[in-house]
């Protein structure tokens, strides 16, 4: 269920209105996880929206070390929804977090520093708002299992429209398979979960996300994808943390499994999480213009920003090693750093479904759903607005099937990073950036490539491949 609530006052009249027997805290780990912890209605009160609740953030990733380990969720009223799966009824709050000493928001929330991109674009002058509008892919498995030990490592996933199970001898086999690279929009009963993803939009939609499609997407094996309607900035990275509950949990009571981890299967696609926005002042689209494709000169800017830092973005909007087995040269993946008008093939697309000037947008399409969206959403928002600063040129348009361009030709074009390593590297060379307006922090960014190095790329060099699993299925 919906809420529409504005105070503290409002959320505690829809508690007792509503008969609510528990209220659930969350917020978002570093990298990029939703965390909770749940209190009886009797423990919030006027003043939790202001004085905040404690918790211990020694434990979360990123956050606090021992000896400072005491933290405030502070909850925001206008994120409150019922939860749709928990037996007892229940409330849950999005939070912000905040240091019990100094008082102060706390500098590695990812959520403070969404507010913190819209605070420094509203202090340019440039627009007002920035709208996000990401694609997120996802796979919905029957079976999953995986484990790593000193002496063994493997993986196995499962899914009953897949065509690895054609052949199946242990029931009746049915046949309506779907090849490798052929799920995008067959009808059922190819697509067997078309009632699975209806239910996710409806369930988003009783919690107030406006869903615009769903659908089934290339790879076998349960590969699909929802649209949501684009919100502002900090928006729609509650709505992305929302989405991917829900998705998780209505394959959970059906039965299945549902995962965000970037590549799954060998040698299929794997998912991405393409990512539309576009910069407004007021009323007016800034993307609009007479150039081409119907592009401002402000918008070639922004492109010019998300080209120019496009490997420094990728470790954190492409932030694990798996998401490097999707970012492939000459395969699905969008690895070539050029643009594009309704070229799927660069990392840059303007999309050209509409010539109104409200639908100009630009769609970045390397990121993936294991990103924290708070921290991707911002970053992608600092490199535009970099590129609109310094007027940075992003070349001329690529209007050809870049996958299919002769070696010598496709080697003078820009490619993305190779490894989560490289991109990490370039994060550290190039973060100058994303510190503009103290959006990102020295210590943020530091924090983040230390932990991504110690807990990732060094793991990741000591183990085999089936350690992936392990790492990123939950994200």
């Amino acid at each position: 269920m919906a809420y529409t609530c504005a105070t503290p006052d409002d959320v505690l009249k829809a508690i007792k209105d509503d008969e609510v027997a528990m209220v659930d805290l969350r917020f978002t780990d570093l990298p990029g996880l939703w965390q909770h912890f749940s209190v009886p209605p009797s423990a919030l009160a006027g003043d939790s929206f202001t004085e905040g609740v404690g918790f211990d953030g020694s434990s979360i990733r990123g956050f606090q070390e021992i000896q400072e380990s005491d933290m405030l969720v502070v909850p925001d009223p206008t994120t409150a929804f019922l939860d749709p799966f928990s037996e007892a009824q229940t409330l849950v709050l999005i939070c912000d977090l905040r240091d019990p000493v100094s008082g102060q928001p706390y500098g590695r929330d990812p959520r403070h520093i969404a507010h913190r991109a819209e605070v420094y674009l509203t202090s340019t002058a440039i627009g007002d708002t920035a709208y996000f509008g990401p694609e997120l892919e996802y796979f919905v498995f029957n079976e999953v299992s995986y484990d790593q030990g000193a002496n063994y490592g493997y993986y196995e996933v499962d899914a009953i429209e897949a065509n690895w199970t054609a052949r199946r001898t242990d029931g009746p086999s049915l046949g309506h398979k779907l090849r490798p690279k052929e799920g995008y929009f067959p009808v059922p009963p190819a697509d067997v979960l078309q009632d699975v993803r209806t239910n996710m939009v409806l369930t988003l939609e009783a919690i107030g996300i406006s869903v615009e499609a769903h659908h089934h997407e290339v790879a076998t094996g349960g590969q699909g994808e929802i649209d949501m309607r684009f919100a502002t900035l900090k928006r729609m990275a509650d709505n992305v943390m929302i989405y991917k509950y829900v998705v998780k949990n209505v394959a959970r009571e059906r039965g299945m499994s549902a995962t965000f981890m970037p590549k799954p299967l060998f040698g299929d696609n794997g998912s991405g999480m393409h990512v539309h926005q576009s910069l407004w002042k007021g009323e007016r689209p800034l993307f609009a213009g007479d150039g081409y494709a119907g592009t401002s000169d402000l918008m070639r800017y922004y492109i010019g920003g998300l080209l120019r830092h496009a490997p420094a973005l990728l470790a954190i909007c492409a932030p694990t090693s798996n998401s490097y087995r999707r970012l492939v040269p000459g395969f699905e993946a969008p690895v070539n750093l050029g643009y594009s008008a309704r070229n799927r093939s660069a990392a840059c697309r303007i999309p050209m479904y509409s010539l109104s000037p409200k639908a100009k947008r630009v769609e970045f399409r390397c990121p993936d759903p294991a990103c924290n969206p708070y921290l991707g959403f911002a970053a992608m928002l600092m490199a535009g607005l970099d590129g609109i600063k310094n007027r940075i040129d992003p070349g001329d348009p690529i209007d050809k099937n870049l996958y299919d361009l002769p070696p010598q030709e496709r080697a003078r074009i820009p490619s993305t990073p190779a490894s989560l390593e490289q991109a990490l590297d370039a994060l550290e060379r190039d973060h100058k950036f994303l510190l503009t307006g103290e959006v990102f922090t020295a210590d943020v960014i530091e924090t983040y490539l230390t932990y991504k190095r110690l807990h990732e790329v060094n793991e990741m060099r000591l183990r085999p491949h089936p350690y992936e699993f392990v790492l990123y299925y939950d994200v």
